[in-house]
């Protein structure tokens, strides 16, 4: 067994004892690294608080009132931008073409993260303050299915029949099949976070753990875990085979590669509490969030990406962004002010 991994009798120990695994995976600097004594989980992180703009945003803004919207996701199929709604508890779907809001629908439970199961839809939205995954038709905004799982669902994502959701304060990663039956409760991460998908593996980072969870998605089992920075938060598939993982408390990028045997490649230093995601893949772009300088930076993965080929100026509070797999238009929600921000990048 590789040194990256760790014994999952570790994991079931680490949720018995609310203590983190010892051992780590690749350290931060990239591959290799040995064993790592245990630790006690720390606190989540979390985005920076931001502070009013000193910059006009780019792009234009839509304001979507008393909202503060966190997760939004783009679908090209059916031309629509979800963005998911807080108190109460809703989802504002914007037509992509004219970025007007056409319609506004309540969901079962305030989102923070929100994925497409397919290409089309439907979204699906984990409702923290319910403990319920629902998938919602993009075109009509009618709850399609709804299960309950373990306390405050965090981020969700769905292949080939399967949801994989982050329970944050259940301390597990919980399998929902798409007709809305629950189905194996899979062991750790301490308190899961973002979710990703990529090369038949799932990667779930543990918030307070600082580690990044592996799963076979086609066989619904653990496969080991890696370190991951000094306070992990969101995860998205890169469009080769790995993810990109935030450290926000840690300033940084990670990407790991998830086969044949996972491991973590490349730490990228970048300032500002990056906290959002989202992946181009036609152009390999790579957007992500600065809550704490109310910025919006561009990689370049088709290189190294060890810098930025672009920074913007964001709308206040930059949760979460998305981004139009047809056209590369960028979209950003602005908790603070309830805005979301859409930008087409030269």
């Amino acid at each position: 067994m590789s040194p990256h991994w760790r014994r999952w009798s570790c994991v079931l120990l680490a949720l018995a004892t609310l203590t983190a695994c010892g051992g780590g995976g690749g350290g931060d600097g990239g591959e290799g690294g040995g064993p790592q004594p245990q630790q006690e989980p720390g606190p989540a992180p979390e985005p920076a608080e931001a502070a009013a703009p000193s910059t006009p945003p780019a792009g234009t803004v839509i304001s979507l009132t008393n909202g503060a919207p966190e997760g939004v996701v783009a679908d090209p199929v059916s031309g629509v931008v979800a963005v998911a709604l807080r108190n109460p508890s809703r989802l504002a779907l914007v037509d992509m073409g004219t970025s007007r809001v056409t319609r506004v629908v309540p969901v079962p439970g305030a989102a923070r993260h929100l994925q497409l199961l397919a290409p089309g839809g439907p979204v699906i939205v984990p409702g923290e303050d319910t403990d319920v995954v629902a998938q919602v038709d993009l075109r009509t905004g009618e709850v399609k299915t709804q299960a309950k799982v373990g306390r405050q669902p965090h981020d969700a994502a769905g292949v080939d029949g399967r949801v994989y959701v982050a329970v944050e304060l259940g301390g597990n990663t919980t399998v929902v099949n798409t007709d809305g039956t629950v189905g194996p409760v899979l062991p750790g991460p301490v308190a899961p976070g973002g979710v990703a998908l990529a090369g038949g593996r799932v990667g779930v980072v543990d918030v307070r753990g600082a580690q990044l969870f592996v799963y076979d998605a086609a066989a619904a089992r653990p496969i080991g875990q890696l370190s991951a920075g000094n306070g992990p938060t969101h995860a998205v598939p890169d469009g080769s085979g790995g993810i990109v993982v935030s450290d926000t408390r840690g300033d940084a990028l990670l990407f790991y590669r998830l086969g044949p045997e996972p491991q973590l490649v490349r730490r990228v230093p970048l300032k500002g509490s990056p906290y959002g995601l989202a992946v181009d893949q036609a152009r390999r772009r790579l957007w992500v969030t600065l809550t704490a300088t109310n910025q919006l930076a561009g990689f370049d993965l088709s290189g190294t990406a060890e810098q930025p080929f672009t920074t913007l100026p964001a709308v206040r509070q930059p949760n979460t962004v998305a981004v139009d797999a047809e056209s590369g238009r960028v979209y950003v929600a602005g908790a603070a002010d309830s805005n979301l921000q859409v930008v087409d990048p030269q």
